[in-house]
């Protein structure tokens, strides 16, 4: 299992920002999603923040483990 910040390709929802959270720190994706979701409850920037890791987060089969 990868500990990279990528989006997989198994487990997406959406565009796989909280399933590549969840592999990154070890944790579920449904959790991930849950705690975005609570979040969204509260004032901030949570929906810019998720677009901007869906555009600099890579895909996981562009993204080459061997470095």
């Amino acid at each position: 299992m990868s500990r990279k910040l990528v989006r997989p390709r198994q487990g997406r929802m959406l565009a796989g920002v909280c399933a590549g959270l969840a592999q990154r720190f070890g944790t579920s994706a449904g959790m991930i999603r849950l705690l975005f979701l609570l979040s969204l409850l509260l004032p901030g920037t949570q929906v810019i923040v998720y677009l901007v890791l869906w555009i600099l987060m890579p895909n996981e089969d562009r993204y080459d483990t061997r470095y």
